[in-house]
């Protein structure tokens, strides 16, 4: 049996991951669940899994969430310190780290340095520090297993392959809510329709990141970390029907594919159960029904936080974490209304602009790199 804990279990990964866990008694135990805000639903949650500990990283809800499990043998904790302490636990085998944007950095190094399996959902622990994040992987020689189920199809067609050198990656999008509509269009979208997709349920933030492409962007920063790659090599294709979830392209010509039908707790569960495949009643994919699979060139210039999110690992450094900080400020803009769809690429692009580069950080830098960057967004929406 393994040991899970679920940091961002409220969110839409970390409730997906339970129903995986639910859908195998047995196999696994959820011993640590965390949530941001959704005291009610993290109270739930931890009546319904009986984990050991949980915490709420709004110390204001901490008397809130004690009160709602007061007659339960659940200890209960407050703050992001207390999420990054959690993990550490030695009844812990791995740490799903679901929680959103750049509060996941910290919490994910402290389960890395104490040798915890990391089945990653939050794409910008890589994005803000993926060479940190390598360098520790390696130092503490843990498994560092992708949850985004772009990342999990590249990780399973690589696997087998041991040292059969890659030509490229093939790394699918679905296009989003406005495939196709040009600039004139995305200045008057709404968040009500950036945040209508297609095909996947995902939260709020990743909702609008993939509408604006940076998503996308995020996702060949992740991959360039957990695959060995250069930016050369990380190809991005629009695939509408979001069945092939990505492809590698070996150097003799070869290609190899992942396909399922759009539903994250696939890949979930093959994080979690990895290397073995188990029974699932997920739906399968019926052909039938998707006489067409097509695929299509992304474009850069109407959706300009793609190319960022390029130029921006082409320079390394502390360029990433500035692209993130920027967007999480922008997008949560958005959201409220206070700028529009088309305006969140110029404040990160300004931003990037602004803070100063460094060339090999360390974590303190990346901490001060981030908060400034923050600033320097907010300033810019303010004024």
């Amino acid at each position: 049996m393994k040991n899970i804990a679920v940091l961002g279990s409220t969110g839409s990964i970390g409730t997906q991951t339970l129903q995986v866990i639910e859908a195998n008694p047995g196999r696994f135990r959820v011993e640590v669940l965390t949530a941001n805000n959704q005291v009610e639903l993290l109270a739930q949650q931890a009546v319904r899994f009986k984990p050991n500990m949980v915490v709420i990283a709004n110390e204001e809800k901490y008397g809130q969430l004690k009160e709602l499990l007061a007659d339960e043998d659940i200890k209960v904790y407050a703050g992001s310190e207390a999420i990054a302490q959690v993990v550490e636990s030695s009844i812990i085998d791995t740490v799903v780290t679901a929680m959103v944007g750049y509060s996941g950095l910290l919490p994910t190094i402290r389960a890395i340095k104490a040798g915890k399996t990391i089945a990653l959902a939050n794409k910008e622990t890589l994005v803000v520090a993926g060479d940190l994040i390598h360098d520790l992987v390696t130092e503490y020689k843990v498994a560092l297993l992708p949850v985004d189920s772009e990342h999990s199809a590249i990780f399973q067609c690589l696997t087998g392959e041991m040292n059969n050198p890659v030509e490229k990656i093939l790394l699918t999008a679905s296009g989003g809510p406005f495939r196709g509509k040009d600039y004139e269009f995305l200045k008057r979208v709404t968040p009500e329709q950036a945040l209508k997709h297609p095909n996947w349920k995902m939260g709020a933030k990743v909702t609008i990141e993939s509408a604006s492409m940076m998503n996308k962007g995020f996702e060949a920063i992740e991959a360039k970390w957990l695959f060995g790659l250069k930016p050369s090599q990380i190809e991005v294709l629009v695939h509408p029907q979001s069945i092939v979830h990505s492809m590698v392209q070996f150097t003799d010509g070869c290609i190899k594919a992942q396909l399922g039908v759009p539903d994250m707790r696939l890949p979930i569960q093959y994080a979690l159960t990895y290397p073995d495949r188990i029974v699932s009643s997920f739906e399968r994919v019926d052909f039938s029904r998707y006489s067409n699979l097509t695929f299509e060139k992304p474009d850069p210039v109407t959706f300009r936080n793609l190319g960022l999110a390029f130029e921006a690992m082409e320079k390394g450094g502390n360029i990433p974490c500035i692209l993130n900080a920027a967007n999480e400020i922008a997008v949560d803009a958005f959201l409220k209304e206070k700028v529009s769809f088309t305006r969140m690429p110029e404040i990160i692009e300004e931003t990037i602009s602004r803070v100063c580069f460094i060339q090999k950080p360390d974590l303190q830098d990346y901490i001060e790199t981030d908060r400034e960057g923050r600033k320097i967004a907010v300033d810019i929406i303010e004024k």
